[in-house]
């Protein structure tokens, strides 16, 4: 195993355990400013629930790029491009009103968007057009950032020495929300066309409103901020934690590769040896659930032993699965198991990066979360472009060269963050 994943940067990780010490200090000491109201169980399982249902919108069109293209005469790179819109529209969602979940009641915000997510359906229901389409991709995206107003949700409610492990709970009904998009995306779209699967997810949409009301408390601002300063602090938050810019950029890394791959995974099926639909595509979103299971035991990891060891040994674990799914994708048990680690090993880089920054500074949780799963979508956007590209260029081996390289990348990133700690503490030895 590498020498970065055997020794840690202790000094940083001591540092993280000291504010999330102060933290759970400041919880004990002024509840009633730290935690709205007791976290129930019922209540982390309606979110992880909600946060699934939602965040499927933005996936339900992978199975269905073939049927999509056909639909509007678009090219591999043009049908790729339907689902970059979507994951870019989220990017953008996440900046503009994920901030507001600090200085904004909650449940109220979550409301209005989750009425915004349903028209952005209705409008992709009824597109006429391949531009008409692609503009309410990027409304459907950016409507659909609302579960990241949860996740900050969660955790405010969550005490400190369960916050790793709620974190997980929420982001599994994350993660099982994006594979099964797919499932129930495929099976439908096999059976009544495209439009059909997004009319129905309008309607889920609507309940999904009616029992925030009465199943989600009320979450009042703890800051007062006008938008604009909103949107100035973030920037400060960005320059001021140095864990958050690396999380950011790491999530970045962890989520291209994803969207890749599952940008693509329609064409490779369509192909020999495989010659499936969108249908058997949905399905290997079943496969993927088995990643998404592992989240909470991820999350008390990052309890127990701090986050930023597991972002170490996912980033190893990624790199391994596209080195499976190049030497023996073209055959179904060598693409099951990469798909296995690969979505294991994403979310687990995911949890342990969220659990990470929502240690850093509590009354600004949603902002903290803004710079992550903006960078983290921006990423996957990317990933779906440069994946439907790689594709277009050199087939399943381009793509897998493409997860490869950008893993690469994370791994370079995240060894020099640690000799540069490594460093920071012997020049800080040398002055004492």
């Amino acid at each position: 195993m590498p020498e970065y994943i055997r020794e840690w940067p202790q000094q940083q990780i001591d540092q993280e355990r000291t504010v999330q010490q102060s933290n759970s200090r400041l919880e004990r000491e002024h509840p009633d400013v730290v935690s709205p109201a007791p976290l129930r169980d019922a209540t982390v399982w309606f979110m992880a629930i909600s946060v699934g249902v939602i965040v499927a919108n933005i996936y339900y069109a992978q199975p269905l790029l073939a049927d999509i293209a056909r639909t509007f005469r678009l090219t591999v790179t043009q049908a790729g491009t339907v689902a970059m819109l979507s994951q870019a529209g989220s990017a953008l969602g996440m900046f503009l009103f994920v901030p507001l979940g600090d200085v904004r009641e909650r449940r109220s915000l979550i409301s209005v968007l989750l009425l915004g997510a349903t028209v952005s359906l209705v409008l992709v229901t009824i597109a006429i057009n391949a531009l008409w389409l692609m503009v309410a991709s990027v409304a459907l995206g950016a409507t659909a950032a609302v579960v990241h107003v949860f996740l900050p949700f969660a955790a405010d409610l969550a005490p400190s020495h369960r916050r790793g492990r709620v974190v997980g709970t929420v982001m599994s009904g994350l993660l099982i929300g994006i594979l099964l998009a797919r499932t129930f995306s495929g099976f439908l779209g096999a059976r009544f066309g495209w439009r059909a699967v997004y009319a129905i997810a309008a309607g889920m949409m609507l309940l999904l409103l009616i029992f925030v009301q009465f199943l989600l408390p009320r979450s009042e601002p703890r800051v007062r901020l006008s938008y604009a300063g909103l949107l100035r602090s973030i920037a400060h938050l960005f320059r001021e934690h140095q864990a958050l810019r690396e999380s950011a950029l790491l999530g970045a890394t962890f989520f291209c590769a994803f969207s890749a791959f599952w940008t693509t995974l329609i064409f490779l099926l369509e192909t020999p040896p495989y010659h499936y639909g969108s249908q058997v595509a949905g399905l290997f979103g079943l496969v993927g659930m088995a990643g998404a299971l592992g989240a909470p035991l991820v999350g008390r990891f990052a309890d127990r032993r701090g986050p930023r060891p597991a972002i170490g040994i996912a980033l190893v674990l990624v790199f391994l699965s596209y080195l499976i799914l190049i030497a023996f994708g073209k055959s179904l048990v060598g693409l099951i198991a990469g798909v296995l680690l690969l979505d294991f090993s994403v979310q687990a880089g995911h949890v342990s990066n969220q659990t990470r920054i929502y240690g850093l500074a509590p009354e600004a949780r949603s902002r903290l979360n803004t710079v992550y799963m903006v960078c983290y979508f921006a990423g996957g956007a990317i990933g779906s472009v440069l994946g439907a590209w790689s594709w277009r260029l050199a087939g399943w081996s381009g793509v897998c060269c493409l997860g490869l390289s950008v893993m690469a990348f994370g791994l370079l990133a995240f060894s020099r963050s640690t000799r540069a700690n490594r460093q920071d503490r012997q020049v800080a030895l040398v002055n004492d």
